[in-house]
């Protein structure tokens, strides 16, 4: 056999996978809902506090801090 030929042999070996492939699928969509809750929990935080940060609060008096 050439060099070629033993590679490809070498690289026909199928290693099983841990569980099914539509479980492992599975698992990846739930990971990337759970993701996507936890960032759509915090979509409005910054509004929710915007009267902290509008013109005319204590610090407007011009003390340069």
């Amino acid at each position: 056999m050439t060099l070629i030929t033993a590679l490809l042999a070498e690289s026909e070996k199928h290693y099983p996978l841990i569980m099914p492939a539509p479980v492992i699928a599975g698992i990846a969509f739930a990971a990337f809902l759970v993701m996507g809750v936890v960032t759509w929990t915090y979509r409005d935080v910054a509004n929710r506090h915007s009267e902290k940060f509008t013109k005319g609060g204590h610090d407007s008096h011009g003390a340069g801090h």
